[in-house]
């Protein structure tokens, strides 16, 4: 089995209701947004007057990891951030990042609590973090066959 494939098992496993997966398609694009926003206010250095932050530093890195778990996959995360991103830069404030931040755990929190009534998966493993993104992208793709879990 390769790893993506028992990333994506293990991560279903926390995720089986359709209410908790209803929540994570609006708080983990939020999270990600959020996140983005907030690193685009950390100034790292300057490349032929282009402004590197830690937001593109976070997404190369990030681009690099889902790449060695699947190309696909990958790379449809790879262009979703560099979306978020560039929305990033649009919005251009870190507070907005910081309420998008919020207000996506907050979905993540409910989705958790009222619909699966089960702890989230990354407090298990912190790689979930990363593969919660990915996870969403293979819902609404279904790149890679997962075995999902019956509903409860």
């Amino acid at each position: 089995m390769k790893k993506i494939d028992a990333h994506l098992a293990d991560y279903a496993h926390y995720h089986q209701t359709s209410g908790n997966v209803a929540c994570h398609f609006v708080g983990i694009p939020l999270i990600v947004f959020g996140l983005l926003a907030m690193l685009r206010a950390v100034p790292l250095t300057s490349v032929g007057g282009f402004t590197v932050t830690a937001a593109e530093v976070v997404v190369l890195l990030s681009a690099i990891y889902y790449l060695t778990l699947d190309v696909a996959l990958g790379g449809a995360m790879v262009l979703l951030s560099c979306i978020f991103d560039a929305g990033a830069v649009v919005v251009a404030n870190a507070w907005i990042g910081l309420a998008a931040f919020v207000i996506g755990w907050i979905f993540q929190g409910i989705g958790h609590a009222k619909y699966e009534k089960k702890s989230p998966a990354f407090l298990k493993n912190f790689v979930h973090l990363l593969v919660g993104p990915v996870f969403l992208i293979n819902e609404a793709t279904k790149l890679r066959p997962i075995e999902h879990p019956r509903a409860l």
